[in-house]
């Protein structure tokens, strides 16, 4: 008689019915963070606006998404998210990420001082930013769980896939959105209504939360990792002597650092994208926003497909170099091609490809480096390096793009350095990350993830 247990995992259909749990909080969180993505031309003109925000003052709120990520939040809750668990940490972010995207719609939604707005919004954007990325190392972390050993690659790349579709819709959908009344006037009824629509998405969002805990409190029990008393078993108890063991691993060193600097390239770039190709290639605001959201959907497509390229035929570490070369030159063809659509289009379509391939090699390469019992911990410290440089480029490139004393097409040309520094540093790492993979083929990063 067989002694196997049928378990949850075991059942393709019970798999697929908890990652479509687990894709949609995100899918709401990239929306609500990249809702002024493709308007942030308007903060240039800060009189127009009821609001009253500047780009300064959208960059420093952007920037709070990170903030309490930075100074410790994020790491601490990574840990706490390994010792107690998916299931109620999760759950408080998950929580932590409504509650801060309510308060930005409050802020944003009620007449008052630019500065007192601006205060409550960064405020709710921290809580959010917190909330958000711990709800996200907890996703992760759950596929990692409940695909490992099977289309792991493939999971997490659809679910990256479709929570970009969320900052796809932000983007095509905001300047739908945000109109302006007869007289060129932004009132707050109409700066409001991409964070109406974002909150209603993570409140959905939560609600299938729920549902996956209850699947994975089931799939547990099976599994018997928990005993009837609630106690874990001694293997798999959290320590934070495993805190050091991750931090001196060289290749998650590696990988925490090509994530920063090449999200940086992308994600802070998307920020201020029409504000920089408006006036280097000449187009109108509708033009440059639908060119830019592009960006989000090119990894609907791909990652998916990239991510099943990876689990079948490996090479994970080389997909994460040419993805790094490609976000690079679209870089350097916005900083110094001529001003045409053409060249603009180009470079957007390198930084959606670009965009695809890193993350299906880079996030499936984690768990083969880390066990599992510290993915929380690994994937929250990545996090919180990837936020470090989140919290500081938009401050830095809100500066340069709100610089009245430049000519726009010069600000966006300064902007661009950034991105093209970022992208150099990204490929040395990644090239750096292939070198150490050859001499470790034990971790066997370069080989497919499905198991024949």
């Amino acid at each position: 008689m067989s002694n196997v247990v049928k378990t949850l995992k075991d059942s393709k259909i019970a798999c697929w019915i908890a990652l479509a749990c687990l894709v949609v909080p995100m899918f709401g969180s990239y929306y609500f963070d990249d809702m002024f993505s493709t308007v942030s031309q308007i903060f240039q003109e800060p009189g127009n606006l009821e609001l009253g925000w500047d780009s300064a003052n959208f960059g420093l709120y952007a920037g709070g998404y990170s903030f309490l990520c930075v100074f410790g939040g994020l790491i601490i809750c990574g840990i706490l998210l390994d010792k107690y668990g998916v299931r109620i940490v999760g759950s408080i972010f998950v929580g932590l990420m409504l509650l801060g995207s309510a308060i930005v719609t409050v802020a944003i939604s009620t007449k008052m001082a630019p500065a007192t707005s601006l205060s409550i919004a960064y405020i709710g954007c921290m809580i959010f930013g917190l909330g958000s990325e711990i709800a996200g190392v907890a996703v992760t972390r759950s596929i990692a769980k409940w695909f490992k050993g099977k289309s792991m690659a493939f999971a997490m790349g659809l679910q990256l896939s479709i929570a970009r579709l969320g900052t796809g819709l932000a983007m095509l959908i905001a300047p739908y959105l945000v109109v302006a009344n007869a007289e060129g006037y932004y009132p707050l009824s109409a700066t409001n209504r991409p964070a109406l629509v974002g909150l209603s998405l993570i409140f959905i969002g939560t609600i299938l939360w729920a549902i996956f805990i209850a699947m994975d409190a089931k799939y547990d029990h099976q599994l018997g990792v928990v005993s009837q008393r609630g106690e874990q078993k001694e293997e798999d108890k959290f320590k934070f002597s495993d805190i050091i063991a991750v931090i001196k691993n060289p290749r998650f060193i590696m990988i925490a650092l090509l994530c920063v600097f090449f999200y940086c390239c992308v994600i802070s770039f998307k920020k201020f994208g029409t504000t920089i190709m408006i006036p280097r290639f000449g187009m109108d605001a509708e033009a440059a926003a639908t060119m830019v959201a592009s960006i989000a959907f090119f990894p609907v497509i791909f990652t998916p497909l990239f991510g099943a390229l990876v689990d079948k035929v490996g090479k994970a570490t080389s997909w994460m170099i040419l993805g790094s070369v490609i976000v690079f030159l679209a870089h350097i063809i916005i900083g110094f091609a001529p001003a045409s659509d053409a060249w603009g289009y180009l470079s957007i379509c390198f930084l959606g490809i670009g965009y695809s391939l890193v993350p299906s090699a880079m996030w499936p390469s984690v768990p083969k480096i880390i066990p599992e019992k510290n993915l929380g911990t690994a994937y929250s410290m990545i996090y919180f390096i990837q936020n470090l440089g989140m919290l500081t480029v938009p401050i830095f490139a809100g500066r340069i793009l709100g610089n009245e004393e430049l000519d726009k097409v010069v600000r966006s040309v300064h902007a661009e350095y950034i991105f093209i520094g970022l992208g150099v540093v990204a490929i040395s790492v990644s090239l750096l990350l292939k070198i150490s993979a050859k001499k470790n083929p034990q971790l066997a990063l370069d080989e497919p993830n499905l198991k024949k």
